[in-house]
Protein backbone atom coordinates (compact mmCIF):
# COMPACT_ATOMS: atom_id res chain seq x y z
CA UNK A 1 0.00 0.00 0.00
CA UNK A 2 1.20 3.50 0.79
CA UNK A 3 4.99 3.76 1.01
CA UNK A 4 7.52 6.53 1.45
CA UNK A 5 8.38 6.56 -2.26
CA UNK A 6 4.75 7.35 -3.10
CA UNK A 7 4.85 10.43 -0.86
CA UNK A 8 8.17 11.47 -2.37
CA UNK A 9 6.75 11.12 -5.89
CA UNK A 10 3.69 13.24 -5.12
CA UNK A 11 5.86 15.94 -3.55
CA UNK A 12 8.41 16.00 -6.37
CA UNK A 13 5.82 16.00 -9.17
CA UNK A 14 4.17 19.00 -7.53
CA UNK A 15 7.55 20.68 -7.04
CA UNK A 16 9.09 19.84 -10.44
CA UNK A 17 5.95 20.07 -12.53
CA UNK A 18 6.12 16.74 -14.36
CA UNK A 19 6.65 13.00 -13.92
CA UNK A 20 9.80 13.17 -16.04
CA UNK A 21 11.44 15.83 -13.90
CA UNK A 22 10.37 14.08 -10.69
CA UNK A 23 11.84 10.80 -11.96
CA UNK A 24 15.17 12.54 -12.60
CA UNK A 25 15.27 13.97 -9.07
CA UNK A 26 14.32 10.62 -7.50
CA UNK A 27 16.77 8.70 -9.73
CA UNK A 28 14.18 6.30 -11.15
CA UNK A 29 12.88 5.82 -14.67
CA UNK A 30 9.67 7.56 -15.65
CA UNK A 31 8.07 4.24 -16.57
CA UNK A 32 8.88 2.76 -13.15
CA UNK A 33 7.51 5.86 -11.44
CA UNK A 34 4.31 5.82 -13.52
CA UNK A 35 3.82 2.09 -12.91
CA UNK A 36 4.29 2.51 -9.14
CA UNK A 37 1.77 5.34 -8.91
CA UNK A 38 -0.75 3.60 -11.17
CA UNK A 39 -0.58 0.53 -8.96
CA UNK A 40 -1.14 2.71 -5.88
CA UNK A 41 -4.20 4.33 -7.48
CA UNK A 42 -5.62 0.88 -8.19
CA UNK A 43 -5.00 -0.24 -4.61
CA UNK A 44 -6.55 2.93 -3.18
CA UNK A 45 -9.45 2.91 -5.61
CA UNK A 46 -9.06 6.60 -6.42
CA UNK A 47 -7.07 8.81 -8.79
CA UNK A 48 -4.20 10.91 -7.49
CA UNK A 49 -3.85 13.06 -10.61
CA UNK A 50 -6.03 14.18 -13.47
CA UNK A 51 -4.40 14.96 -16.81
CA UNK A 52 -5.07 18.25 -18.56
CA UNK A 53 -2.98 18.25 -21.71
CA UNK A 54 0.59 17.81 -20.53
CA UNK A 55 -0.22 18.95 -17.01
CA UNK A 56 -1.00 16.80 -13.99
CA UNK A 57 -3.55 18.24 -11.57
CA UNK A 58 -3.87 16.76 -8.11
CA UNK A 59 -7.28 15.39 -7.18
CA UNK A 60 -8.67 15.86 -3.70
CA UNK A 61 -7.00 12.58 -2.72
CA UNK A 62 -3.77 13.81 -4.29
CA UNK A 63 -3.93 17.09 -2.38
CA UNK A 64 -4.35 15.12 0.82
CA UNK A 65 -1.32 12.94 -0.01
CA UNK A 66 0.72 16.06 -0.76
CA UNK A 67 -0.15 17.50 2.66
CA UNK A 68 0.86 14.20 4.28
CA UNK A 69 4.11 14.17 2.29
CA UNK A 70 5.01 17.71 3.33
CA UNK A 71 4.38 16.82 6.96
CA UNK A 72 5.83 13.30 7.16
CA UNK A 73 8.86 13.33 4.86
CA UNK A 74 10.78 16.03 6.82
CA UNK A 75 10.23 14.00 9.98
CA UNK A 76 11.56 10.84 8.32
CA UNK A 77 14.56 12.76 6.97
CA UNK A 78 15.25 14.13 10.43
CA UNK A 79 14.92 10.67 12.03
CA UNK A 80 17.38 9.17 9.55
CA UNK A 81 19.87 12.00 10.03
CA UNK A 82 19.72 11.70 13.81
CA UNK A 83 20.08 7.92 13.69
CA UNK A 84 23.16 8.32 11.50
CA UNK A 85 24.57 10.78 14.00
CA UNK A 86 23.87 8.39 16.87
CA UNK A 87 25.68 5.64 14.94
CA UNK A 88 28.67 7.98 14.57
CA UNK A 89 28.67 8.83 18.27
CA UNK A 90 27.11 12.27 17.85
CA UNK A 91 24.03 13.60 19.63
CA UNK A 92 22.63 15.40 16.62
CA UNK A 93 22.15 18.84 15.10
CA UNK A 94 20.29 21.71 16.73
CA UNK A 95 18.57 23.64 13.94
CA UNK A 96 17.61 27.19 14.86
CA UNK A 97 15.22 29.36 12.87
CA UNK A 98 15.27 33.15 13.11
CA UNK A 99 12.21 35.40 13.08
CA UNK A 100 14.18 38.25 14.55
CA UNK A 101 16.45 40.20 12.20
CA UNK A 102 18.56 41.98 14.84
CA UNK A 103 18.92 38.87 17.04
CA UNK A 104 21.65 37.29 14.94
CA UNK A 105 24.39 39.17 16.84
CA UNK A 106 22.86 38.04 20.14
CA UNK A 107 22.66 34.46 18.90
CA UNK A 108 26.37 34.40 18.07
CA UNK A 109 27.14 35.12 21.73
CA UNK A 110 25.10 32.06 22.73
CA UNK A 111 26.25 29.67 20.02
CA UNK A 112 29.98 30.05 20.70
CA UNK A 113 29.92 28.85 24.35
CA UNK A 114 27.24 26.28 23.48
CA UNK A 115 29.48 24.63 20.88
CA UNK A 116 32.29 24.55 23.41
CA UNK A 117 30.06 22.93 26.05
CA UNK A 118 28.44 20.44 23.63
CA UNK A 119 31.15 19.21 21.24
CA UNK A 120 28.98 16.36 19.94
CA UNK A 121 26.12 18.67 18.84
CA UNK A 122 26.22 20.71 15.64
CA UNK A 123 24.31 23.98 15.23
CA UNK A 124 22.62 25.12 12.03
CA UNK A 125 21.03 28.59 11.85
CA UNK A 126 18.34 29.28 9.26
CA UNK A 127 17.49 32.95 8.70
CA UNK A 128 14.91 32.51 5.93
CA UNK A 129 11.87 32.54 8.23
CA UNK A 130 10.14 35.90 8.06
CA UNK A 131 7.34 35.09 10.51
CA UNK A 132 6.98 31.62 9.01
CA UNK A 133 8.80 29.79 11.75
CA UNK A 134 5.74 28.21 13.36
CA UNK A 135 5.18 26.07 10.27
CA UNK A 136 8.88 25.19 10.24
CA UNK A 137 8.63 23.94 13.83
CA UNK A 138 5.58 21.82 13.06
CA UNK A 139 7.24 20.59 9.86
CA UNK A 140 10.44 19.53 11.69
CA UNK A 141 12.55 21.89 9.56
CA UNK A 142 13.91 23.51 12.72
CA UNK A 143 14.13 22.59 16.42
CA UNK A 144 14.15 26.06 18.00
CA UNK A 145 12.62 29.33 16.82
CA UNK A 146 14.01 32.70 17.91
CA UNK A 147 11.09 35.13 17.87
CA UNK A 148 9.86 38.31 19.61
CA UNK A 149 6.28 37.40 18.69
CA UNK A 150 5.33 33.96 20.03
CA UNK A 151 2.23 32.38 18.54
CA UNK A 152 0.89 29.92 21.09
CA UNK A 153 -0.43 26.74 19.50
CA UNK A 154 -1.08 23.24 20.80
CA UNK A 155 2.08 21.16 20.68
CA UNK A 156 4.45 24.13 20.95
CA UNK A 157 6.12 25.78 23.94
CA UNK A 158 7.68 29.25 24.06
CA UNK A 159 10.34 30.04 26.61
CA UNK A 160 11.15 33.73 27.32
CA UNK A 161 14.93 34.14 27.40
CA UNK A 162 15.53 37.87 27.73
CA UNK A 163 13.78 41.22 27.96
CA UNK A 164 14.67 44.24 25.87
CA UNK A 165 13.40 47.70 24.97
CA UNK A 166 12.61 48.80 21.42
CA UNK A 167 14.05 52.27 20.82
CA UNK A 168 14.44 54.81 18.06
CA UNK A 169 18.00 55.20 16.75
CA UNK A 170 18.98 58.63 15.42
CA UNK A 171 22.19 60.33 14.36
CA UNK A 172 24.17 61.92 17.18
CA UNK A 173 23.51 65.38 15.74
CA UNK A 174 19.78 64.77 15.19
CA UNK A 175 17.26 67.12 16.84
CA UNK A 176 15.83 64.19 18.83
CA UNK A 177 19.18 62.87 20.06
CA UNK A 178 18.92 64.70 23.41
CA UNK A 179 15.16 64.24 23.87
CA UNK A 180 14.05 62.23 26.94
CA UNK A 181 11.68 60.33 24.67
CA UNK A 182 10.11 60.48 21.20
CA UNK A 183 6.45 61.23 20.52
CA UNK A 184 4.69 59.70 17.48
CA UNK A 185 4.24 63.12 15.85
CA UNK A 186 8.02 63.56 15.82
CA UNK A 187 8.26 60.87 13.13
CA UNK A 188 5.77 62.46 10.74
CA UNK A 189 8.63 64.26 8.98
CA UNK A 190 11.16 61.44 9.24
CA UNK A 191 12.29 58.67 6.91
CA UNK A 192 11.79 55.50 8.93
CA UNK A 193 14.20 52.68 8.09
CA UNK A 194 13.23 49.14 9.09
CA UNK A 195 14.01 45.55 8.17
CA UNK A 196 11.91 44.18 5.27
CA UNK A 197 9.00 43.05 7.45
CA UNK A 198 5.28 43.73 6.95
CA UNK A 199 4.28 46.90 8.81
CA UNK A 200 1.63 45.06 10.85
CA UNK A 201 4.44 43.01 12.41
CA UNK A 202 6.62 46.01 13.27
CA UNK A 203 6.35 47.21 16.87
CA UNK A 204 7.05 50.83 16.00
CA UNK A 205 3.93 50.78 13.83
CA UNK A 206 1.48 48.68 15.84
CA UNK A 207 2.56 49.86 19.32
CA UNK A 208 3.60 53.45 18.63
CA UNK A 209 2.64 55.12 15.35
CA UNK A 210 -0.70 53.59 14.34
CA UNK A 211 -2.43 53.96 17.74
CA UNK A 212 -1.65 57.69 17.46
CA UNK A 213 -2.83 57.87 13.85
CA UNK A 214 0.64 58.90 12.64
CA UNK A 215 2.73 57.69 9.71
CA UNK A 216 6.35 58.55 8.90
CA UNK A 217 7.17 60.79 5.97
CA UNK A 218 8.55 57.75 4.18
CA UNK A 219 9.21 54.11 5.02
CA UNK A 220 12.39 52.51 3.69
CA UNK A 221 13.48 48.89 4.18
CA UNK A 222 17.06 47.63 4.44
CA UNK A 223 18.08 44.03 5.17
CA UNK A 224 21.37 44.52 7.03
CA UNK A 225 21.84 46.29 10.35
CA UNK A 226 25.22 47.75 9.37
CA UNK A 227 23.87 49.50 6.26
CA UNK A 228 20.75 50.60 8.13
CA UNK A 229 22.77 52.35 10.81
CA UNK A 230 25.19 53.85 8.31
CA UNK A 231 22.13 55.47 6.72
CA UNK A 232 21.01 56.71 10.14
CA UNK A 233 24.48 58.02 10.98
CA UNK A 234 24.58 59.97 7.72
CA UNK A 235 21.26 61.65 8.57
CA UNK A 236 19.22 59.85 5.92
CA UNK A 237 16.64 58.42 8.30
CA UNK A 238 15.89 56.97 11.73
CA UNK A 239 15.50 53.32 12.73
CA UNK A 240 13.77 51.24 15.40
CA UNK A 241 15.98 48.61 17.03
CA UNK A 242 16.50 46.85 20.37
CA UNK A 243 18.31 49.09 22.84
CA UNK A 244 21.06 46.53 23.47
CA UNK A 245 21.88 46.45 19.76
CA UNK A 246 21.69 50.23 19.39
CA UNK A 247 24.07 50.67 22.33
CA UNK A 248 26.58 48.27 20.78
CA UNK A 249 26.62 50.27 17.57
CA UNK A 250 26.69 53.58 19.47
CA UNK A 251 30.16 52.63 20.72
CA UNK A 252 31.57 52.68 17.19
CA UNK A 253 29.15 54.91 15.26
CA UNK A 254 27.68 58.40 15.77
CA UNK A 255 24.18 57.13 16.60
CA UNK A 256 22.02 57.49 19.73
CA UNK A 257 19.12 55.38 21.11
CA UNK A 258 16.04 57.35 22.25
CA UNK A 259 13.04 55.96 24.14
CA UNK A 260 9.77 55.52 22.21
CA UNK A 261 7.14 57.26 24.32
CA UNK A 262 7.43 58.10 28.03
CA UNK A 263 7.15 54.45 29.10
CA UNK A 264 9.06 52.89 26.23
CA UNK A 265 8.20 49.70 24.33
CA UNK A 266 9.05 46.57 26.33
CA UNK A 267 9.63 43.32 24.42
CA UNK A 268 10.85 39.77 25.05
CA UNK A 269 12.77 37.31 22.93
CA UNK A 270 11.36 33.78 23.11
CA UNK A 271 12.67 30.41 22.03
CA UNK A 272 9.91 28.26 20.58
CA UNK A 273 10.13 24.47 20.49
CA UNK A 274 7.95 21.41 20.10
CA UNK A 275 6.63 20.21 23.47
CA UNK A 276 7.86 16.71 22.65
CA UNK A 277 11.45 18.01 22.55
CA UNK A 278 11.22 19.78 25.89
CA UNK A 279 13.18 17.10 27.76
CA UNK A 280 15.97 16.76 25.19
CA UNK A 281 19.13 17.57 27.13
CA UNK A 282 21.02 19.53 24.49
CA UNK A 283 17.89 21.56 23.62
CA UNK A 284 17.33 22.48 27.26
CA UNK A 285 21.02 23.34 27.61
CA UNK A 286 20.75 25.85 24.77
CA UNK A 287 17.66 27.46 26.33
CA UNK A 288 19.42 27.75 29.69
CA UNK A 289 22.50 29.28 28.09
CA UNK A 290 20.35 31.72 26.11
CA UNK A 291 18.55 32.78 29.27
CA UNK A 292 21.91 33.39 30.96
CA UNK A 293 23.03 35.61 28.09
CA UNK A 294 25.57 33.18 26.67
CA UNK A 295 27.39 32.69 29.98
CA UNK A 296 28.14 29.04 30.66
CA UNK A 297 27.67 28.42 34.39
CA UNK A 298 29.64 25.72 36.15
Amino acid sequence: MLERIHLAVVREVEKQGSLTAAADVLHVTQSALSHSMKKLEQQLGTDIWLREGRSLLLTQAGQYLLAVANRVLPQLDLAEAQLRQFAEGERGTLRIGMECHPCYQWLLKVVSPYLAAWPDVDVDVKQKFQFGGIGALFGYEIDLLVTPDPLYKSGLHFEPVFDYEQVLVVARGHALAQAPYVKPRHLSNEVLITYPVATDRLDIYNQFLLPAGVLPKRHKTIETTDIMLQMVESGRGVAALPRWLAQEYAQKMAVVPVRLGPKGIAKQIHLGLREADGETDYVQAFITLARDGGVQKS
